[in-house]
C-alpha cells in the first residue's frame, strides 16, 4: 500500500497528466444546489488532504479529499489514479450533519 503523502502526491501528478470525469461525478456536480466546477476540483486536489484512504476500493485504490475553494468553500472529492489519469469518482459539499465541525472526521451514526 502507498503512504499517504506519497499517495496523494501520485493523485496530484496524475491530475495534472489528465482529468476524467466519472458519470456520478458529473451529476453531483452539477446539482442546483452544488454547481461544483472543474477548477474547484483542481483546487481541492493540488491544496486539499486526504482524510480518508480506501486501498481496497473495487475501483483501485482510492482515496477521499477535503479542500476549500477560493470562496472557502469545503469540497470532498473522491479519486483514484489510474496508469495516465486520475478518476474523479464523486464530488460533493459535506453535510455538516455527518461531518465534524472541519469536516474532516464522519460523526457517528
Amino acid at each position: 500500500m502507498i503512504m499517504e503523502p506519497d499517495f496523494l502526491a501520485l493523485i496530484q501528478g496524475r491530475a495534472d497528466q489528465r482529468v476524467l470525469f466519472l458519470p456520478h461525478a458529473v451529476r453531483q456536480m452539477s446539482h442546483p444546489d452544488r454547481m461544483i466546477s472543474t477548477t474547484e476540483i483542481q483546487i481541492v486536489i493540488h491544496g486539499g488532504e486526504i482524510i480518508e484512504d480506501y486501498p481496497e476500493d473495487t475501483r483501485g485504490h482510492s482515496a477521499l479529499l477535503a479542500g476549500k475553494n477560493s470562496c472557502d468553500r469545503i469540497i470532498h472529492v473522491v479519486c483514484s489514479p489510474k496508469e495516465d489519469y486520475l478518476a474523479i469518482i464523486t464530488a460533493y459539499i459535506p453535510d455538516s450533519d455527518a461531518w465534524s465541525d472541519d469536516y474532516k472526521v464522519r460523526k457517528p451514526k
